[in-house]
């Protein structure tokens, strides 16, 4: 009897801490171990910031499977340089993301277009500023049919043939503009030794999310402040060290990380890079992470792995995998058209 009901508290403080999780993260925004392989998600005046004329990105994050209220998110992205303005002294990067975010029983879910601007100055050849506007269309919506209801309970047993008493009619979704601005400055000293920092703010104008009509529940701006720094120790070897630092109303997140890039081959068409590192959320998530980089073609993995009291009341350590993709188009220019800027 007693092991029933050590059981019977472990399930209802199990219940209590999904509960609780599940709630807290209900008006944060998708997030990304790899920060830094989601620039346009997180600053868009990262906009156009590589060595290339054309990026385009896969996203994928899967957390929580095992809970059972999975935290799925999916985004792809596609930015370029655009060469308009007279001058070799600025560019500008111009872009756009989709994002598609979903969690829970009731399907919770985001998705999001948006159009990304960037302007950039070239002070110096080791010297730029950028600036860049976020624009877009969002959309939250859940699935009232996968919930289960009090009134489902017929004295017995769980029905749910039988009616939820709730009316959902025309409020399982909401529409909204999106909208955000970022700045960025870089330091390069060549390709392979360069430093960015940056500042962006999302949700500006702080749509109202209320799912009700007279209802009002604006959506907190999302300050993010990121440091990403990379240095050349050797021929073979770079050193990248990343930070992300992010305020969303109550809720705040910082991580912090680290790779190693070993060049494998630096033969000219058949260029292999192998990187591997360590980062960390401090609210208590360990992120091993591995890539592969052939020629222009990018694959990163990573997995979370969490430290935290909620794995602690499951009894677990697991947390969810995060894969990056990326492919990148560089095209060959006439001597007449080569600008004089550092190479990204």
């Amino acid at each position: 009897m007693q092991d029933l009901i050590s059981n019977n508290k472990d399930k209802s403080l199990m219940l209590m801490m999904i509960l609780t999780f599940f709630l807290k993260i209900n008006g944060q925004d998708l997030h990304y171990s790899q920060f830094y392989n989601s620039p346009q998600n997180i600053n868009p005046a990262l906009t156009g910031v590589f060595n290339g004329d054309h990026r385009f990105m896969i996203s994928m994050r899967d957390q929580w499977r095992f809970v059972p209220v999975p935290w799925f998110t999916l985004s792809g992205a596609y930015d370029r340089k655009f060469y308009v303005l007279k001058g070799d002294h600025h560019f500008i990067g111009a872009g756009a993301s989709l994002n598609h975010d979903r969690q829970g029983d009731s399907q919770l879910n985001l998705t999001s277009l948006n159009v990304n601007g960037a302007y950039h100055r070239i002070l110096s050849p080791h010297h730029i500023v950028s600036a860049g506007l976020t624009l877009g269309f969002a959309s939250r919506g859940f699935n009232s049919q996968t919930l289960t209801w009090d009134k489902q309970w017929d004295g017995e047993i769980f029905n749910g043939s039988l009616p939820s008493g709730e009316s959902f009619s025309n409020l399982e979704r909401v529409n909204f503009m999106e909208t955000g601005l970022g700045v960025n400055y870089r330091y390069q000293k060549h390709s392979r030794t360069f430093v960015d920092a940056g500042i962006s703010a999302l949700h500006l104008v702080k749509p109202n999310t209320a799912f009700y009509g007279n209802a009002t529940s604006p959506l907190p701006q999302r300050i993010s402040i990121t440091g990403i720094g990379q240095i050349k120790l050797s021929q073979k070897l770079d050193l990248q060290v990343q930070g992300l630092h992010q305020i969303q109303g109550v809720y705040r997140e910082t991580v912090i990380g680290g790779l190693g890039k070993i060049y494998i081959s630096q033969k000219r068409g058949k260029e292999v890079q192998l990187h591997a590192g360590l980062g960390y959320r401090t609210a208590g998530s360990f992120i091993p992470t591995l890539a592969l980089q052939y020629n222009n073609i990018y694959a990163s993995l990573s997995y979370d792995v969490d430290t935290n009291d909620f794995n602690d009341i499951l009894r677990s350590k697991r947390g969810g995998p995060e894969i990056h993709v990326r492919y990148i188009i560089a095209n060959v220019k006439p001597l007449k058209e080569i600008k004089v800027c550092p190479i990204y």
